[in-house]
């Protein structure tokens, strides 16, 4: 398996990284902006995944 920056930051299960790494998505600034519905099209990607990708994704974008 591919190894992105997302193993290291994102505590999801290994679906989850597998299918954001097949659709490019390979770093948290990447995820940025790319909505909720987007991401639950992504066969791996579930509530668990999308609640851990919004929190990185807000603390990321806090000072």
């Amino acid at each position: 398996m591919t190894t992105s920056t997302l193993d290291a930051i994102l505590r999801v299960g290994v679906p989850a990284i597998r299918a954001l790494n097949a659709a490019d998505y390979t770093t948290l600034s990447g995820l940025a902006g790319v909505s909720r519905a987007e991401l639950s099209k992504l066969h791996g990607v579930g509530p668990k995944a999308l609640r851990v990708i919004e929190e990185a994704c807000k603390t990321m974008a806090s000072p």
